[in-house]
């Protein structure tokens, strides 16, 4: 008789120390990081995106228990913007892509709903950095521009 073992319900990945303290093997200290942060972020790369990079290429666990900002902040203390933010960008993106599949494919009733739920998240999350003055007032988001922006 085969036995069925159950899974625990829920995510089954490890957990985030409670307390960020700097690992005793990582041989990294603050200047180090800091300075492959701006290094990263001047190759055009989001914040995101130097996050795994240290983690994968250089074995840095978590940028704020070495360096105690979070790697936005060094951004902007060393003068390094992206003109929008990177979850506008994502959402952007998204909508282009899913734009081109519509293209194709006129008949797609769930992808046409994927669109119109996309551009209403795009909506609300530019009402917000335009809250928080991190886009200017008059942003709207167009299609075409924002294809060449991004592409």
């Amino acid at each position: 008789m085969a036995r069925i073992y159950s899974r625990k319900k829920g995510k089954s990945r490890s957990k985030r120390p409670a307390k960020r303290v700097k690992p005793n093997w990582v041989g990294y200290d603050k200047k180090v990081v800091e300075q492959l942060i701006v290094k990263l972020g001047k190759a055009r790369m989001s914040a995101a995106q130097v996050g795994l990079t240290l983690r994968d290429s250089y074995g840095i666990p978590d940028v704020k228990a070495i360096t105690g900002k979070r790697i936005e902040q060094v951004f902007i203390e060393n003068g390094i913007t992206h003109k929008l933010p990177e979850d506008l960008i994502a959402l952007i993106k998204r909508d282009i892509t899913i734009m081109k599949h519509l293209d194709m494919h006129k008949k797609d009733g769930p992808s046409l709903r994927g669109l119109i739920l996309t551009e209403s998240k795009i909506g609300r999350l530019a009402n917000y950095y335009k809250r928080t003055k991190k886009l200017p007032e008059d942003w709207k988001f167009d299609r075409t521009k924002a294809k060449l922006l991004i592409e």
